[in-house]
């Protein structure tokens, strides 16, 4: 496999509600990360989030008797070790692939796309976790929009499984083929698809909530009887609004107003969300949305 096929370093840009999971699940795989962020506190909160998923891992698998304390002390040292805390793109020089996880906003991305395409090597993949921008206007801002792609985890990126894979315009096949080739390094299920509005699994989740949301703001029932109602009919781990807050609102706000500009009625934006946003109450990253967080 060549080089540009095979990970052997990869780097984690924004440590927020994402990111310190993302840089976990890659370390997990035994890949040293680098995981960047504008300020110290918000590094420091990544790193935080990624020791306490190591710790439930590991306790899960002394509580299975699979390993022994001591080896799941071990192991939380090792996958942490293999995690460099930076607010600098210093250690960017010998990265093979960057996730890009900063927020939904694509003058943002494009400053960070500028950046990380002076920082990091000529082959380097670079990647974004978008939920729903364009990765053809992402990857015209470098050099190298051939090797962008879209990476596109799901909260919580320590426990989902899929990954999506998006190929944007100027995306090459060998691209996507890499970006696949790590996901399965990583041990996440990748799904490959050509850029449009919502990809694959957002059109299929609004597209259901939509249709709550619209019941909601109707009859003006309570949000946490929907969610209740829902998880048990569903199996599902939690109701649509509790995973709105724990995704961020403003990221499900932004998301369902695109799917709506793109298909339609069919697409609904749920009004009381988009005035808790106003508000500022994002969910579980600013302590309060449809439900209080500590």
């Amino acid at each position: 496999m060549s080089r540009d096929m095979f990970v052997f370093k990869a780097a984690v840009v924004g440590a927020g509600v994402m990111g310190g999971e993302i840089a976990q699940v890659i370390a997990s795989a035994d890949v040293p990360v680098q995981l960047k962020d504008v300020d110290r506190k918000f590094v420091d909160a990544g790193l935080a989030k990624a020791r306490e998923v190591t710790q439930r891992q590991v306790a899960k698998l002394v509580e299975k008797g699979k390993i022994s304390q001591e080896q799941a002390d071990a192991q939380l040292e090792h996958t942490l070790g293999l995690i460099t805390g930076t607010t600098s793109y210093d250690g960017f020089g010998d990265v093979d692939f960057v996730i890009e996880a900063v927020p939904e906003k694509m003058e943002i991305k494009h400053q960070v796309f500028a950046d990380l395409d002076a920082a990091t090597p000529g082959h380097a993949i670079l990647a974004s976790n978008t939920s729903g921008l364009s990765i053809t206007e992402i990857g015209e801002i470098t050099n190298r929009p051939d090797k962008v792609v879209g990476f596109h985890f799901f909260w919580p990126a320590s426990y989902m499984r899929l990954v999506e894979i998006i190929e944007g315009d100027d995306t090459l096949p060998e691209t996507a083929q890499a970006a696949a080739t790590f996901a399965q390094q990583i041990r996440k299920v990748p799904v490959r698809a050509a850029e449009c509005p919502g990809f694959v699994v957002n059109r299929i989740l609004v597209s259901t909530a939509s249709e709550i949301w619209r019941y909601q703001d109707e009859t003006g029932a309570s949000f946490e009887e929907i969610d209740k109602v829902v998880q048990e009919q569903t199996q599902m781990p939690m109701g649509p609004f509790r995973v709105a807050d724990m995704s961020g609102l403003d990221t499900t706000v932004k998301v369902a107003r695109d799917l709506h500009d793109a298909y339609g009625d069919r697409f609904y934006v749920h009004r009381a969300m988009e005035e808790l946003v106003e508000q500022g109450n994002l969910g579980a990253k600013s302590g309060k949305g449809f439900y209080e967080h500590s």
